[in-house]
């Protein structure tokens, strides 16, 4: 694994190590929170980068920028055709590589990514209730995201973490019932506060679960020995007493973690964004295909990075939320 001479820094020191690769903003579930029921417009394909535009861009941020973890997401990322060889070509520049997906398709598709240097995913999963997973995701699916979690730990996807995104008056009494699912089946289970980036614009501050009530439901029916933070992960963690399971908080609005960011995003159509709740974008696609130098796109990522602000500023009279939602950004 190589580590570059001059890390990628921004203003305020924060040196950043961990890129998110969106792969598709398309995706196969309609989940309430993120878009509409009918779906979005879809990029058309050819404004999407194909496999040796990632590989490329992927190489300079390891090679030239220091990067060295990539987490492939979406939309969906299991949409992606050829993913494994994708993956493979990925995984030989020495990354440690993740995938965020809902689970869909991942039963017969683990063994294969694993195969092909994938080391961990995250598999979303909001409910444990087939009526309600299909009320939330549009879909009834909800046998598949479980096969594909069982397929992912048996193919040594681990840790397997298991990401929910706990709604008041929606799955917020569910909470403990899925960590109790985590501890039977030997995942990380993860509560992610809600954010303000769904396609309809219609986040409600109010039907956010803040990570204390997480916290305070689970202490409820467990033992939680806090175990911090590790680097500049974004989840706080507890180990639940008498098992090996780790819950973990992501409080992205009561407690914001801006001041230990090491994240850096790519959108499915070559965007760099240097925050996920940015407003500016960084066209390295247009680089790319212009028949830049590796130079050049160094230079572009730099200075998108270095522009960087200091926190995403929810709740301020100075928050503007971003024009694309969660599903065009990438996880």
């Amino acid at each position: 694994m190589n580590t570059a001479p001059h890390p990628l820094v921004d203003r305020f020191g924060r040196v950043h190590t961990d890129l998110r690769v969106s792969l598709t903003d398309r995706c196969n579930l309609r989940c309430t929170y993120c878009m509409p029921a009918e779906g979005l417009d879809w990029l058309p394909r050819a404004e999407v980068l194909g496999d040796d535009e990632v590989v490329r861009l992927v190489r300079i941020a390891v090679q030239r920028l220091g990067v060295r973890s990539v987490r492939l997401t979406g939309g969906e990322p299991l949409l992606r055709r050829g993913l494994p060889g994708l993956v493979a070509r990925l995984a030989a520049l020495g990354v440690e590589l993740s995938l965020t997906t809902n689970g869909i398709g991942l039963a017969r598709t683990a063994v294969e990514l694993r195969e092909a240097g994938l080391d961990r995913v995250n598999v979303s999963l909001d409910t444990l209730r087939a009526d309600r997973f299909a009320a939330l995701t549009r879909r009834d699916r909800i046998d598949d995201v479980f096969a594909g979690l069982a397929a992912a730990k048996a193919a040594g996807l681990d840790p397997v973490k298991v990401n929910a995104v706990p709604v008041r008056g929606v799955n917020e009494d569910e909470i403990a019932e899925l960590a109790s699912f985590a501890v039977e089946h030997g995942y990380r289970m993860r509560f992610i506060e809600s954010m303000p980036l769904d396609a309809q614009g219609s986040w409600d501050r109010a039907a956010m679960v803040t990570a204390d009530e997480v916290l305070a439901r689970l202490g409820e029916r467990f033992e939680l020995v806090p175990v911090g933070r590790s680097g500049n992960a974004p989840a706080e963690e507890w180990r639940i007493a008498g098992t090996d399971t780790v819950i973990g908080v992501i409080a992205s609005v009561t407690r914001p973690f801006c001041g230990g960011c090491d994240r850096v995003r790519l959108t499915a159509d070559g965007q760099l964004r240097n925050c996920l709740f940015a407003t500016e974008e960084s066209d390295l696609r247009a680089l790319l295909r212009g028949g830049a130098d590796d130079g050049r796109i160094e230079e572009a990522w730099r200075a998108s990075v270095a522009g960087k602000g200091p926190g995403h500023a929810i709740g301020s009279a100075d928050f503007v939320r971003p024009e694309r939602p969660m599903s065009a950004i990438g996880g």
